[in-house]
């Protein structure tokens, strides 16, 4: 007989929302989106499969962005409508608690077979836990759990085997499972045992840098996938490229979708940054007691690895500035200046024509190209700053098994004799833009008692 309680399923990065319907004039208009691409029928069998296999109850964690509210752009009716602002009509709904609830209750309407087949898979005995990630962040309001529970429980049956934790969760007691964007500087929960901030004199989800840059800019950007990379991290001749091919004719002025976007993110981003966390003194330590029990962990390890998260990037706004590429746009916008000061400063000597502007302004240009050039994107680097502090993690809370997410690139090796894995994503990913060519590949880890000792390997689900 096991010794353990349960075998443990990993996934993540789901991101599920709402469906985009089909635009007629828009052809391509986030075809990634569409129902059509929707997971939730090989969702559904995947748990079964996942109880067919398995000798014990199954442990399923589902690893963050499991939802994905940035991307929700349906909007709510009545009263809740007219209160929105003119951007949120836009880019969709903000993070306070009624409007996340709305957006919760979109989500679970539309995903009804996933619902479905988590409410079956948990009435069957087995467990789900959510770790939230920087995508599904909005979790952390009360009601929006209830409402899950609501739709996953029967009648409040079975309630111990439904979990939500705030960044990781410990199983059986050899595998520290963390979303991940904790390590990223522009992903980060600023203060994940204190989200919320008080913003004209309402409390609000306080939202990372990344998600107000997939709001103001991605959710405006409707040929581009915000969950894959490729989409948005490109060279300026990658962006021309794409702009002139695609986007000119459905989006022709995209730069200045972008130029505001941008400013808003920026400043956004930098004013609720440094607002400071609503927090209550008095109730601090018993929060930090109920994230470690629901992570089966103890307060210690919780404050522990509060420690190792990333210093935000908010906190530098010029890193701000730089990732937005607005650094690039204030450079040209000083070199356009200075090329019109030199022409009409010499055109006060000496009659000269306006094409001579186009002299300081041309060698000026091969000046910002350099620039430009020389500065990589951090994105990248980022991703895999979490796993340079796995093996003090693994330590912290002695385990010898780090699973992470986040990144959406599936990793199975090992570091510093600690086990690191990551199933990678499941959200829809595409080699065109017509979205015919799927690339998505849908794996798990699978940890199963072998003989009194757990071993973890990464499986194959469903491959397009």
């Amino acid at each position: 007989m096991s010794s353990f309680k349960y075998n443990t399923a990993i996934i993540g990065d789901l991101h599920l929302s709402d469906a985009e319907p089909v635009h007629p004039k828009k052809p391509y208009w986030k075809n990634f989106k569409q129902a059509r691409h929707f997971i939730d029928d090989s969702f559904a069998k995947f748990l079964k499969h996942l109880e067919e296999q398995s000798e014990l109850p199954v442990e399923l964690i589902l690893n963050g962005d499991i939802f994905d509210y940035d991307s929700v752009m349906s909007l709510p009716e009545g009263d809740m409508y007219e209160e929105l602002t003119h951007m949120e009509k836009k880019i969709g709904v903000d993070a306070h608690e009624d409007k996340s609830l709305f957006k919760t209750k979109v989500i679970l309407d539309q995903h009804y077979i996933f619902v479905q087949a988590l409410r079956d898979f948990i009435s069957n005995g087995n467990k789900v836990v959510f770790i939230i990630g920087n995508h599904d962040i909005e979790l952390y309001w009360p009601s929006t759990q209830s409402e899950i529970r609501k739709r996953l429980l029967d009648s409040g049956q079975n309630s111990e085997n439904l979990v939500f934790c705030e960044w990781y969760y410990l199983s059986e007691k050899d595998t520290l499972i963390e979303h991940g964007h904790q390590y990223d500087p522009y992903c980060l929960c600023l203060d994940p045992v204190n989200p919320l901030i008080r913003k004209k004199k309402e409390y609000k989800i306080r939202l990372p840098f990344g998600n107000l840059a997939n709001r103001f800019i991605m959710n405006r950007f409707g040929l581009k996938n915000p969950h894959h990379d490729e989409s948005f991290v490109k060279t300026g001749i990658e962006f021309v490229k794409f702009f002139l091919k695609y986007e000119i004719k459905i989006q022709p002025f995209l730069v200045f979708d972008w130029l505001f976007g941008a400013l808003r993110t920026l400043r956004r981003s930098l004013e609720e940054g440094f607002t400071p966390a609503s927090k209550d003194p008095l109730t601090h330590q018993k929060k930090i007691e109920e994230i470690a029990e629901k992570a089966n962990s103890k307060p210690a390890a919780a404050i522990s690895l509060l420690e190792l998260h990333a210093h935000p990037a908010v906190h530098n706004p010029f890193k701000i500035i730089r990732e937005l590429w607005l650094d690039r746009f204030f450079f040209m916008v000083m070199l356009m200046w200075m090329s019109w000061q030199i022409f009409t400063t010499h055109s006060l000597f000496a009659s000269v024509s306006l094409w001579w502007f186009t002299v300081p302004l041309f060698l000026s240009l091969i000046i910002l190209g350099y620039y430009a050039q020389g500065i990589k994107s951090e994105v990248h680097q980022n991703l895999n700053a979490g796993q340079q502090k796995v093996p003090i993690a693994a330590k912290l809370v002695n385990v010898n098994r780090v699973v992470h997410g986040h990144t959406h690139i599936p990793i199975d090796k090992t570091i510093e004799g600690v086990h690191f894995l990551n199933p990678g994503s499941w959200s829809p990913y595409f080699d065109d833009i017509k979205c015919t060519q799927n690339r998505q590949s849908k794996r798990y880890i699978w940890i199963e008692d072998e003989g009194g000792k757990r071993n973890a390997q990464i499986e194959m689900w469903e491959k397009a």
